[in-house]
C-alpha cells in the first residue's frame, strides 16, 4: 500500500521530533514544522533519507563540527541556518 501525502508528512513530523536526543528533537522538529509541506519531492526523499541517520552523526553535522557526506550538506545547511535564526535571542 503506498503511501499518502498527508501521512508521508505526518510520519517525517514524527520522526523529526522523535529523534532519541532532545538536542536533535529541537532541531529538527520545528524545521520539519516550517518547511516540510513545502517541499517538493526530491526535498521530501532528501529529507526522509536524512531523518535515518544516527543523531550522534547529525547533531556534529548541523554544528559545523564535521562536514556532512555531500548528498546532505546543502540541507544541513538550511537546517542549521534555520535552526541558528530560531535560537538567537530577540532585541
Amino acid at each position: 500500500m503506498n503511501e499518502t501525502q498527508e501521512a508521508r508528512l505526518k510520519r517525517m513530523r514524527m520522526r523529526s521530533w522523535r529523534r532519541g536526543t532532545k538536542e536533535m528533537d529541537l532541531v529538527l522538529g520545528p524545521f520539519a514544522d516550517a518547511h516540510l509541506a513545502a517541499m517538493d519531492a526530491a526535498g521530501l526523499a532528501l529529507y526522509d533519507s536524512l531523518l535515518a541517520e544516527n543523531d550522534q552523526d547529525l547533531l556534529p553535522w548541523v554544528l559545523g563540527q564535521r562536514p556532512a557526506p555531500e548528498r546532505f550538506m546543502a540541507l544541513i545547511a538550511v537546517i542549521a541556518a534555520f535552526a541558528r535564526e530560531r535560537l538567537q535571542p530577540r532585541r
